[in-house]
């Protein structure tokens, strides 16, 4: 019975644990995960290592900004001491006479006198072994350097929610890439192995029609080796998508064997696309936060420059002490409580103090330059991928019809071959055309979500 209890306690201890366990197992027990876009991007908000590595960075400097107030706050230290001393020193005022002593009603003798005299005692000048404790305050009254270097913890905060900002735009960014080229890459092998049903019935047909002495040999061995080749790039497809899919995977912070279903279609992306032609002035680099996190920096480097010159002026602080001994000597001048008040001023340092205000002004410079570079970048870098864009989106809308009418152009060629109105070699460039095209628009595609997704990155405005 005893056993039984404890086995039921156990039992209830582990249950919490068992039950995230089996969460984590179900998981990853092979069991298909579905994905629409937003939901993989919101997945990989949560479990890609670099935003959770951006995180960790933010935690950081949140306790860091603690770490720095702590220094102006209340500081109190206890020490303890235990000493033995082989020999006390002693002490003694020397022996005296005790009038007291003399005999009454008698005369005095130099005897008497003598028998009066006491030796004197010594007095030992502390004890053998002694326990000391004492509790020390410190409380910092002014500080230059503490002042500036707290506005610094906070701007440096600051720089860290907008490395986290940066970091999840990309990584959401990256994740949309990585799921367009599955989209596309799997519409295309669609396409592709539909193309190859039809030139294996084509084949068929062929073949059964040089069996009657229609067509010859050269025909079937044309309609052989386009088959080949479209198998060969149907498996060059399969191979690219399943790539893809591991990125995705990767970018999201999943597994790589766990099996993963995209829920949101090619087409419906498209129409969902809102695909406009944009203009400059849509872009204001100073909300971009690339441009914001050099402004940050700068402000940081500011902050270092006011601390550097901050060490011209003096820091005050006030100290409380207390101490107390176990055992007491009987001549005791120790001081059991002391209050005072400390100034440090640093007046002279040969020059050092100097120089490094001049190499803070410097790399305060540095850093403006810096960013006066990122926001030229910036401008640049939104003109070229908004004629990217632009580019993608135009030539999108042209091999979107092309590929109808090189599809159409193929099929009644397929058509006509079938009924021997078209030769092998007519059936090959239709082909070729029609796989090329279809190459070409999904490469559109893929670009022209690619270049948006670029965009809205660069026009995000956390």
């Amino acid at each position: 019975m005893k056993c039984m209890k404890i086995w039921l306690l156990i039992l209830f201890t582990l249950m919490p644990w068992l039950a995230e366990a089996q969460d984590t197992i179900s998981a990853s027990d092979g069991k298909t995960m579905k994905f629409s876009l937003k939901e993989a991007q919101d997945y990989a908000l949560q479990n890609s290592p670099a935003v959770k590595s951006a995180s960790i960075d933010l935690e950081s400097a949140r306790k860091k900004i603690w770490e720095t107030t702590a220094i102006g706050l209340p500081q109190v230290t206890a020490t303890g001491n235990y000493q033995y001393i082989f020999k006390v020193p002693e002490f003694s005022f020397g022996g005296f006479y005790d009038y007291r002593l003399l005999p009454d009603g008698t005369p005095i003798t130099k005897g008497d006198l003598l028998s009066t005299y006491q030796p004197g005692q010594p007095v030992k000048l502390g004890v053998q072994q002694n326990f000391t404790w004492n509790v020390t305050v410190n409380q910092l009254i002014f500080s230059g350097e503490y002042i500036v270097g707290l506005q610094a913890s906070r701007t440096f905060k600051e720089l860290s929610e907008r490395n986290l900002l940066k970091t999840k735009n990309e990584t959401k960014e990256a994740v949309a890439k990585a799921y367009y080229m599955i989209l596309t890459g799997e519409e295309n092998l669609s396409i592709l192995r539909q193309s190859l049903q039809l030139i294996d019935k084509t084949l068929n047909d062929v073949t059964a029609m040089f069996k009657q002495g229609f067509v010859e040999e050269t025909d079937v061995d044309q309609i052989k080796i386009n088959k080949l080749n479209l198998e060969n790039l149907v498996n060059s497809v399969t191979e690219q998508v399943q790539i893809a899919y591991r990125l995705l995977k990767f970018q999201m912070g999943l597994d790589v064997n766990q099996p993963i279903e995209l829920t949101d279609k090619l087409d419906e992306l498209i129409a969902q696309g809102n695909f406009k032609l944009w203009s400059q002035d849509e872009f204001d680099v100073q909300k971009n936060i690339d441009m914001k996190i050099m402004q940050t920096n700068e402000a940081l480097s500011m902050l270092n420059l006011q601390r550097e010159k901050s060490k011209f002026l003096p820091s005050v602080s006030a100290f409380y002490q207390h101490q107390e001994q176990l055992k007491k000597p009987q001549f005791n001048f120790t001081i059991p409580d002391i209050a005072g008040v400390g100034i440090s001023w640093p007046l002279f340092t040969s020059g050092g103090r100097n120089s490094k205000v001049a190499q803070a002004r410097l790399a305060l410079e540095k850093t403006t330059i810096g960013k006066n570079q990122v926001r030229d970048g910036l401008l640049i870098d939104f003109e070229q991928s908004r004629n990217t864009y632009n580019k993608a989106l135009n030539d999108y809308l042209t091999l979107k019809e092309n590929l109808n009418l090189s599809d159409k152009i193929y099929r009644k060629t397929l058509l006509k071959y079938s009924q021997g109105m078209a030769s092998g070699m007519e059936l090959t460039q239709a082909q070729n055309q029609f796989l090329t095209t279809e190459s070409n628009y999904y490469n559109a595609v893929l670009s022209l979500f690619n270049a948006q997704a670029k965009l809205e990155k660069l026009l995000e405005t956390n």
